[in-house]
């Protein structure tokens, strides 16, 4: 790789951001380039005086560069080992690395960690690698080599699956694989559950990790409860209900595939006998479910990926809210989520609120949630929170 990188230079006033550590350049923010510039390349970016800001990979489109460093470095084999090795730090520093009750996590969390469109998930031995750039995908195998520096003998295989994560562009030259080791072992252990995990298929890298810390907190309320699991995937609130003692867990999605590996998952568990699943819409399931439940979780699929649908979504939530706050039983808890990033907080919130206004229903907050400790927001990046939850109390 060559030293000498593209230079991007940044409209006067449109540096604070950088200078305040965002990690973003939009498009709209670039005065002038000096050098050649090409999808994925590194460039250097700079204030309008010429003062350095940070290094990137570029990108056509609004996000024009990704910060990777706010230092003038060169990117080698020493600063990927450096830049994982941090990241590995702090999953050690939280309790998750080398924890006898739990050897899932997630390792990488793009802006979180400071390594935009990047995303690395250990699964038991096993790291699964999304790249969400092509400046990522082209460090792909530094990115491996570092890990195989990090992990030791404790790392068996890495799996690239970034074929569905990069731009089009790159559509006809991305190919899933293992890019060291093979399939060894795909059952993990998350706070005692047993999971199996198919990174090869599943959605995203096989598993929905960011809920951990909710899933356990749904534990702490499942005892003699009637659980009703709705966009169940691969059936992770499941497990968690049975095996902290739901009378009855019902799992629900449209999606037979991920209802298949939701009944494997429980058998694994040895809860069968208190489940029952069903491969239909969950719209239409919550139609007819009367006051069956004293637990309902609904964990949707992001219904809004950019701003200019962002109001369908809105109405998606508060259709599905509204149809279970109807239905729950009195005493009731809805553990409802949305992962749209472009739906924050405030707007989810009050989406719900419109729910429960017609449903009407008395409804109590009794907890506020986020995803997992392992997907870290960073302070100078709250775009980072995309994980949205509220845990309610209905009367």
């Amino acid at each position: 790789m060559n030293s000498t990188f593209p230079k991007i230079f940044i409209h006067k006033g449109k540096e604070h951001s950088l200078k305040r550590f965002h990690p973003w350049v939009f498009s709209g923010a670039i005065s002038k380039i000096e050098g050649d510039l090409e999808e994925g390349c590194i460039a250097e970016v700079y204030a309008y005086d010429k003062v350095f800001l940070g290094m990137g990979h570029y990108q056509p489109g609004s996000i024009a560069v990704r910060i990777f460093s706010f230092e003038k470095i060169y990117p080698d084999a020493d600063f990927w080992i450096k830049k994982l090795q941090e990241a590995l730090n702090f999953r050690i520093n939280i309790g998750l690395h080398d924890n006898k009750n739990n050897n899932v996590y997630r390792m990488v969390f793009a802006e979180g960690d400071l390594l935009p469109c990047l995303i690395i998930d250990y699964y038991h031995g096993t790291a699964v690698i999304q790249a969400y750039s092509a400046g990522m995908h082209y460090h792909l195998e530094e990115i491996t080599e570092a890990l195989k520096a990090v992990y030791g003998k404790k790392l068996k295989a890495v799996y690239n699956k970034s074929k569905d994560t990069l731009p089009n562009k790159f559509l006809h030259e991305a190919k899933d694989g293992y890019l060291f080791g093979s399939l060894k072992e795909n059952v993990v252990n998350e706070n005692g559950n047993k999971f199996i995990i198919d990174w090869e298929k599943g959605q995203k890298s096989g598993f929905f990790i960011d809920q951990r810390e909710n899933r356990q907190l749904l534990a702490q309320y499942s005892k003699g409860k009637k659980v009703l699991n709705t966009f169940c995937y691969t059936g992770g609130f499941s497990v968690y209900a049975l095996n902290a003692g739901a009378e009855l867990v019902h799992s629900v999605d449209v999606s037979k595939p991920a209802i298949e590996i939701t009944n494997k998952n429980v058998e694994l568990n040895g809860k069968s006998a208190n489940h029952a699943s069903f491969a239909v819409d969950v719209f239409d399931f919550l139609k007819d479910i009367d006051d069956k439940y004293d637990i309902i979780v609904l964990d949707p699929p992001a219904f809004a990926k950019s701003r200019n649908v962002s109001h369908n979504a809105v109405q998606g939530y508060k259709r599905i809210n509204a149809e279970a706050l109807k239905r729950i039983r009195k005493g009731g808890l809805l553990f409802t989520f949305s992962c749209s990033q472009v739906i924050n907080r405030t707007l989810f919130n009050n989406t719900v609120i419109a729910a429960a206004i017609e449903a009407k229903r008395k409804v109590r907050i009794i907890h506020q949630l986020s995803q997992a400790a392992d997907h870290p927001i960073n302070i100078f990046h709250p775009e980072g929170e995309y994980l949205k939850g509220l845990v309610l109390y209905v009367e």
